[in-house]
């Protein structure tokens, strides 16, 4: 890997000048608040925080129980502390509490000590890969390792001055925040598309009359699995139940098998074809489905996918948008046959779902709106992907600031903010 370009001129910055840093341990700045309450419902405290709440590397804490619901947990916290999960440290589950709650046991509460660390540095401190690294390997038990507050009050680090510290937290809040303007555009795209989705169906079947999918669609089975098929000399690649989730297809990994050329002809899918999963663990999957167009040549589908392929006058995206419908879930739920902890449905089910038809003029103007949905969204997700990349990047000068990071001349390596990799 090629060396990364560097600014000369941010080493000049007021922030990297590392005169006044001083080398504190971990303890001497943060305090494990052990705050109890044994009766949060009557201290008027509503939620409490399980370790299984907190999401790896995310500093929100997006859900909780309520304590009207029962709860053991009696650590509190409060508004600004932070959480971290002790209990298997390299999940890294670390967030800013935003709420009084009580927390699991698994859970430390910090807060700075005193006034040398300022408060909004701390989540991003314990949030460090170095950090992490020490909690992992202070940890002790072999089925699920806990670090303990002892040990972790040992970890060493520069610490700057408060001037430095409020200008390095400023800018990691900035990326959160961005962050999270993000993630809620993504809620309230997907919170639209749902609704409309599920308006326009409604209104299709109060005012439609619907048809059986078997006089809509050829509809049948894919190409059985075995053992004898390993001795084929024709092998295809296939799609598997693994391979079609909801909506989305997942060809990360594709197997072959070996199969006739009949076969090859038989089951070979086409463009627009719909692939719909016939069994599944878990009812609220049964039925998914999602729509082939042409990702990969050649590809051929297992029997346990039932694939329907259209007739004219329906749209295979708008077909796809009933069947992953409350109203296409709801359908297959019902008709699934549960046996030996596998729920399934066949193809008959299939070949009798009611679908409430409209024109063609209909299907494409609701599939294409939500095919813009779903660009904006993908649009999203690209540039959420991007900020977390940046977000590592300036993680990294940030352990660069905290020492962690050196050069051989023992000065700061930073880098271009254009500069795409890292070493």
């Amino acid at each position: 890997m090629n060396a990364p370009n560097l600014n000369p001129d941010w080493a000049k910055l007021p922030i990297f000048d590392r005169s006044g840093w001083r080398r504190l341990s971990f303890g001497e700045v943060v305090e494990n608040v052990n705050e109890t309450e044994r009766n949060p419902d009557a201290a008027g405290i509503e939620r409490f925080i399980g370790l299984e709440h907190l999401e790896p590397e995310s500093l929100h804490v997006r859900a909780w129980g309520n304590v009207a619901d029962g709860t053991t947990f009696t650590r509190r916290c409060r508004p600004g502390q932070v959480l971290f999960g002790k209990r298997r440290a390299y999940q890294r589950k670390v967030a800013l509490a935003e709420f009084d709650a009580v927390v699991s046991g698994d859970i430390y509460v910090f807060t700075p000590k005193n006034d040398q660390l300022l408060p909004e540095l701390l989540p991003f401190l314990c949030l460090s890969e170095r950090f992490f690294q020490f909690a992992v390997e202070t940890s002790s038990g072999s089925l699920s390792p806990r670090t303990n507050w002892s040990h972790l009050a040992k970890f060493e680090f520069p610490l700057p001055p408060l001037e430095h510290q409020r200008r390095i937290a400023e800018i990691l809040w900035a990326v959160d925040r961005v962050q999270q303007h993000y993630n809620a555009e993504m809620i309230a795209l997907g919170h639209a598309r749902r609704a409309l989705v599920e308006q326009h169906f409604a209104e299709t079947k109060s005012k439609r009359e619907k048809q059986d999918l078997g006089s809509l669609a050829d509809i049948i089975y894919g190409i059985t699995l075995g053992g004898r098929r390993a001795k084929f000399l024709n092998h295809s690649p296939y799609l598997r139940v693994a391979n079609v989730l909801r909506e989305r297809l997942d060809l990360t990994e594709i197997k072959t098998i070996g199969c006739t050329a009949d076969e090859e002809t038989k089951f070979a899918l086409r463009h627009g074809d719909i692939l719909i999963v016939e069994g599944h663990a878990g009812v609220h999957e049964i039925g998914r489905s999602a729509v082939w167009h042409e990702e990969l040549a050649g590809i051929l589908h297992q029997n346990h996918l039932i694939r329907v392929r259209c007739s004219n006058a329906l749209l295979p995206d708008y077909l796809n948008l009933y069947i992953n419908s409350a109203g296409g879930r709801a359908y297959f739920r019902r008709h699934a046959k549960s046996s030996s902890g596998l729920n399934t449905i066949n193809s008959t089910v299939v070949k009798k779902l009611p679908v409430p038809l409209t024109s063609l003029g209909d299907q494409t103007h609701l599939t294409a709106i939500v095919c813009a949905i779903d660009s904006t969204l993908m649009l999203i997700q690209r540039a959420q992907t991007d900020l977390a990349d940046f977000l590592r990047r300036v993680m990294r000068l940030f352990h660069e600031l905290l020492g962690i990071v050196r050069n051989r001349t023992d000065a700061f390596t930073v880098f271009h903010p254009r500069e795409k990799e890292l070493t």
